[in-house]
């Protein structure tokens, strides 16, 4: 139950940290867009006011022309003309340039909101990782307060009902008593180590050792996980009498 207990406590804290490193990374990929859109601005202003001041120079340029003659004054009305439409899409992309900054500030701000609510989240999933603690920290107080009740009577106070190896045995397939004989041998097996013996699924191996452990057969060893399967004492009696007596 313990171990369950810290299982779910690091899942959670798990999927919390994982929450808050997915916020942070939104933020930071939101803040580079930010950047970024900003230092094109920059650009793209710095180049407008370049090519303004050009342009202006050469309209005082014209200008003083037009001064000069008349002829040159439709030529200087045109190319006024033309940097008015060449001022026009520069003007249009800053405006839509503007925009995105605007979008991207109004997207920045739901992120540093997401952020604290991460960040709210965080401290509740702390505080319920302290409750926890302080749960897990009072089930091993019962648990060692149960480690003190007196152990009860061993097996070998209680009657033992006797068993005939035929008729035990006569209850079993080839596949269990292979089992059984394994674990004899070899003693406490995982199902995955039995199941690598007799090549069977790991489903049909789970089914099979619930089996045997159900009807008697087996001990199970809870303690830690995964749990491992041992042949009874008595059975392990029973299928050593055959090579006794040989």
């Amino acid at each position: 139950m313990i171990e369950i207990l810290l299982v779910l406590v690091g899942i959670l804290l798990a999927a919390t940290t994982y929450a808050a490193i997915e916020y942070y990374k939104r933020l930071k990929r939101a803040q580079r867009e930010y950047e970024k859109a900003r230092d094109s601005v920059e650009d793209i202003v710095t180049s407008f006011n370049r090519e303004l001041k050009r342009e202006a120079e050469r309209t005082e340029l014209m200008a003083y022309k037009v001064e000069g003659t008349a002829s040159k004054a439709d030529a200087g009305l045109r190319r006024v003309e033309k940097i008015e439409k060449t001022l026009g899409p520069l003007e249009n992309q800053l405006n839509a340039q503007q925009s995105a900054i605007r979008a991207i500030s109004e997207g920045t701000t739901q992120a540093l909101e997401k952020l604290s609510t991460a960040e709210t989240k965080i401290r509740d999933a702390e505080a319920t990782q302290e409750a926890l603690k302080s749960k897990i920290i009072n089930l091993e107080e019962q648990v060692q307060a149960l480690t003190m009740v007196p152990e009860a009577k061993p097996e070998s106070a209680l009657p033992v009902i006797p068993i005939k190896r035929d008729k035990a045995m006569a209850a079993l397939t080839d596949t269990e008593v292979a089992v059984l004989e394994f674990l004899s041998t070899e003693g406490p097996k995982t199902a995955r180590e039995i199941k690598q013996k007799i090549q069977l699924s790991r489903e049909h191996t789970a089914r099979l050792m619930k089996k045997l452990y159900e009807e008697g057969y087996l001990e199970r060893e809870t303690a830690k996980l995964p749990f491992k399967y041992s042949v009874k004492k008595e059975m392990e009696k029973l299928l050593k009498k055959p090579n006794a007596a040989a």
